[in-house]
């Protein structure tokens, strides 16, 4: 064990020690400090934000002109020209709006808005708001309903979604934590393809330079790949970590210092204070490095038997497409139906667990299906880390031919 400590130690210390590491790490929360202070500036200094704009009203109906009332950054004016001489005005105003109602206003395409400028979604979505509320308030007078009675029972309803427990009642949190799962189970699946990349260029490179054959002599290829996984998943651990704190800091910075909108990290993390936080992350900690470990160390096997990373795309496919194909459902059903048979067949089978899992550990899943999960990533990823190495051991050493999947059945087969 003492190689295999060295090898992760030389790993670890190699790949933080690099420029590109301490960037990225720095990096992230530069980028969220820079966007803080953009939306600081943006809020002081931009008048388009607090700009009214006047609508200049045109209504052959008779009907609308008087009713139409001011709303946010926007004001309505009856013109008192005719719609030519209207339509000509806007050659002299380009900030101007004309809004021309005809009678037959109700067919397609009645209504128009008429600027020099294309005008904001804001505008338009204002505009039709009043109108269809005017003319169905017209429409119920016409036919004898009492609009006022009638707004007067209009019922708002607020459902609460509560969770019972033994300890009592509380919020259940629906939409924070359909967040925080497909959040985690999309770190996850881009980690592992980023980091398990690294551990395939690291093994190809290692090859190509010949390093491998002196490596080898004194260390077992199994070592050698298990020391590379461990040490770059401890290299990915640490630059989240910094990650967390560091985005934390610069939020906390912000929040105190900007005059923007609260930050959106701070301002979500008061909405999941009933979360069990703690545990969500324990358990993202599970099925990041394990899930990191499995791939890896298939990642470590395609890298052994190929020459250049050209030639990995034949099995990068089928290794990735379990994770690929969980990814794309984790938002349009494993969120929506996290107690479902897929859900669970998903969260309980290897290459597929790190995700689905995921998204469905914020739903409370029975604590049975759990411990299957986790005992199903253990052995999934000591048996594809043997199967690996078994290639490993003879892939390292191959130069020259092109693997094929007859060839990685033959390695594997090979004895000592």
């Amino acid at each position: 064990m003492n190689k295999v400590f060295l090898i992760i130690q030389r790993e670890y210390i190699s790949r933080v020690r690099k420029k590109a590491f301490l960037v990225t790490v720095f990096l992230v929360p530069a980028l969220l400090l820079a966007m803080y202070a953009v939306m600081y500036l943006i809020y002081k200094n931009s008048s388009e934000l607090n700009t009214t704009r006047v609508v200049k009203v045109v209504d052959d109906t008779g009907v609308f002109a008087d009713k139409l009332h001011a709303g946010k950054n926007i004001k309505f004016q009856r013109s008192t020209l005719p719609l030519a001489a209207a339509k000509k005005a806007l050659k002299k105003d380009h900030e101007q709006i004309l809004l021309y109602i005809p009678k037959n206003y109700e067919q397609a395409k009645g209504v128009q808005i008429l600027s020099e400028k294309k005008p904001s979604i804001m505008v338009t979505t204002a505009i039709e708001h009043q109108m269809n509320e005017i003319s169905t308030n017209n429409k119920m007078v016409a036919a004898g309903i009492d609009t006022a009675r009638l707004k007067g029972i209009h019922s708002n309803i607020d459902v609460s979604a509560l969770e019972v427990t033994d300890d009592g009642e509380k919020d259940s949190n629906i939409g924070a934590l359909t967040i925080i799962g497909i959040a985690c189970a999309v770190m996850i699946y881009l980690s592992l393809f980023i980091y398990g990349a690294q551990v395939m260029r690291g093994v190809i490179e290692e090859k190509t330079n010949r390093i491998i054959e002196v490596i080898v002599s004194s260390v077992k290829p199994f070592q050698l790949m298990l020391g590379k996984i461990i040490g770059v998943g401890l290299v990915s651990i640490t630059q989240f970590i910094l990650w967390i704190v560091l985005s934390l800091v610069v939020s906390y910075i912000a929040s105190k210092n900007f005059n923007a909108p609260q930050s959106p990290m701070l301002g979500f993390l008061d909405t999941v204070k009933n979360v069990p936080v703690a545990s969500i992350i324990g358990y993202f900690l599970f099925y990041f490095l394990t899930g990191f470990f499995l791939y890896s160390a298939l990642f470590a096997a395609v890298g052994s038997a190929v020459d250049s990373e050209t030639e990995t795309q034949q099995f990068m496919f089928p290794i990735t497409m379990p994770l690929l194909f969980t990814y794309l459902i984790s938002v349009s059903f494993l969120a929506q139906n996290p107690d479902s048979s897929l859900a669970f067949w998903l969260s309980v089978v290897p290459f597929t667990a790190p995700v689905a899992m995921m998204v469905r550990i914020p739903f409370d899943p029975p604590g049975w299906q759990i411990a299957i999960s986790m005992c199903m990533m253990v052995i999934g990823f000591i048996f594809t880390t043997w199967v690996a190495a078994r290639i490993y051991r003879v892939g390292i050493l191959m130069y020259g031919k092109k693997a094929s999947y007859s060839e990685l059945v033959k390695w594997f087969f090979y004895k000592e």
